[in-house]
């Protein structure tokens, strides 16, 4: 008797059917937009810029005051450090896909999402960049929807995609919206 089957449990039964194992971030089928690597360089100048100005304070008040300061711009170095290591890995973890229906947004390594966003939830689509993305020409779109825990961000595109990109997911919600 195949216990597995009893249960309904569908991800057993792929693996025993020699399909692999169910991945929720991955859907079967999507073809998935990377942003741009750009985006690394971007959020690196400006952890850098966040990040130098504290830590030269900090080692020009142990150099006044006390030694013992030194070890919080230290810290702040050490962390600044690692920052600028992880976004080189989280970077290419972003990723996008236009469905018929939907869109579908993931990221992350360690604590990975995937937001699933109906083109016909969407309220509106803005095109954001700050001065720092401007320079590296990336943008990100960020969709909202009557849920805000449902709205998503894709970060790091150039300004091209953004454009077309809010375009039609603005177009799509409209004609979503107006179905319904």
């Amino acid at each position: 008797m195949d216990h597995g089957a009893d249960h309904g449990d569908g991800a057993r039964d792929a693996v025993e059917r020699g399909a692999g194992p169910v991945d929720p971030f991955d859907p079967p089928g999507v073809a998935w937009q990377r942003v741009s690597p750009r985006l690394a360089t971007s959020q690196r100048v400006s952890s850098t810029i966040a990040a130098a100005p504290v830590v030269v304070v900090l080692l020009v008040l142990a150099v006044l005051l006390t030694w013992w300061i030194a070890i919080g711009a230290a810290v702040v170095a050490a962390l600044w450090a690692w920052g600028w290591w992880l976004t080189g890995r989280q970077v290419p973890a972003w990723g996008y896909a236009e469905r018929d229906d939907d869109l579908l947004v993931r990221h992350g390594l360690l604590f990975r999402s995937l937001v699933v966003v109906p083109y016909g939830r969407l309220q509106y689509v803005d095109v954001q960049a700050g001065p720092v993305d401007r320079r590296f020409g990336l943008a990100k779109v960020q969709l909202h929807t009557a849920s805000p825990d449902s709205d998503a961000a894709i970060p790091g595109l150039p300004p091209e995609e953004a454009a077309r990109l809010r375009d039609r997911l603005a177009a799509r919600g409209r004609a979503r919206l107006a179905g319904l």
